[in-house]
């Protein structure tokens, strides 16, 4: 009981010191720029055939004005809360949004798409955007910006923007242990080391294009998600231990790697932006952060559905997201990404908030 009294002023001091970050940087990270999977992409998806898609409802009926946006939640995610730390934009547009121009861009932008990962053997599953394409876009955002910007301008934006990638849960649930193919290429540990050198590539290839600033995500505590709890029967609907060790693991590999290509290349500041711990101690101590729910999620039955299979129509979906960890049966509440980002922020990427 004590604990949930608690709660509400932990959320508030949470919200204020987000705001403290805001007046303190002064925009001195100019965009934010964004790479990766479901955690990140605003609608991407949207604009391309797949299944993997969240623009209906009930996903967005806590974003501004009640509406699906393709965003993996009941409203906001973690880089729209980023963006907002540094003083830029309330919410990150999609690159493939007709809605938007390069003048909305020039601040912010992502290219992420739901469902895909490291590998591109990942986003051929559901035919999403894969990584390399995702670099692409980046490379024709370049050219959009410097006919915008003018090439003065548009430099300073490529080198003064923090880069964040966050990307990789699919490559191991979606790809390696739900389909025949990489597992019978791989150990798991070799896939680990295929998926880091992938990692590797990547950031050298953003850094050869301008970027300096980049935050490289790990992996959540897989285990811990409503599916792969649904489906653990024998250990008790508990959090499957296998996974998240995996994802520990796989954690400490990124790490490393940051540190290593930090000092390979002059003037790279990546930093390892982990979500893991912060996850778990909400799903351990929820009543702490202001929550009731961690087992299941809020929408429908809570325990396997996500995108198409959460329904606006179904009957037992949550009627109050707040008190749940997941929005559905992979991703996390509006609430959730909320503290997620303010951890990572006063953390990993309060570095750049003092250049």
């Amino acid at each position: 009981m004590e604990l949930k009294q608690m709660a509400p002023s932990i959320h508030i001091l949470w919200l204020l010191s987000i705001q403290f970050l805001v007046l303190v940087n002064g925009g001195k990270i100019p965009a934010i720029i964004v790479f990766g999977d479901s955690s990140v992409d605003s609608g991407n998806n949207n604009y391309i055939p797949t299944v993997a898609r969240s623009n209906f409802q009930p996903y967005g009926r806590d974003f501004n004005g009640r509406r699906p946006t393709g965003r993996f939640s009941n409203g906001k995610i973690t880089t729209d809360f980023i963006s907002e730390a540094f003083g830029l934009k309330p919410a990150i547009p999609a690159y493939l949004d007709p809605s938007y121009s390069i003048s909305d861009f020039a601040t912010g932008v992502t290219f992420a798409s739901a469902a895909t990962g490291y590998d591109n053997a990942t986003s051929n599953v559901l035919s999403v955007i894969p990584l390399w394409k995702q670099l692409e876009y980046y490379k024709n955002y370049q050219k959009k910006l410097r006919a915008y910007l003018g090439d003065r301008k548009a430099n300073g934006v490529i080198s003064g923007a923090l880069y964040l990638i966050s990307v990789g849960t699919n490559d191991f649930l979606e790809n390696y242990y739900a389909i025949p193919g990489r597992s019978s290429e791989y150990t798991i540990e070799e896939y680990e080391s295929f998926l880091v050198g992938i990692a590797a590539s990547f950031t050298e290839k953003l850094y050869e294009l301008g970027a300096r600033k980049i935050s490289l995500g790990g992996l959540p505590p897989m285990g811990c998600m409503p599916l792969e709890r649904t489906g653990n029967l024998m250990g008790g609907s508990e959090c499957v231990d296998s996974f998240n060790n995996l994802a520990a693991d796989f954690n400490g590999k990124l790490n490393a790697l940051v540190i290593k290509q930090n000092k390979k290349f002059h003037g790279m500041q990546m930093v390892f932006s982990d979500p893991y711990g912060i996850l778990m101690k909400i799903i351990q101590k929820p009543a702490v952060y202001g929550f009731e729910v961690t087992a299941v999620a809020c929408c429908a039955t809570g325990m396997f559905e996500m995108g198409y299979a959460c329904s606006r129509r179904n009957p037992f979906t949550c009627s109050n997201a707040d008190e749940f960890v997941f929005w559905d049966s992979f991703h996390p509440t509006q609430k959730t990404c909320s503290i997620i980002a303010t951890y990572i922020v006063q953390n990993a990427l309060a570095k750049f908030l003092s250049l």
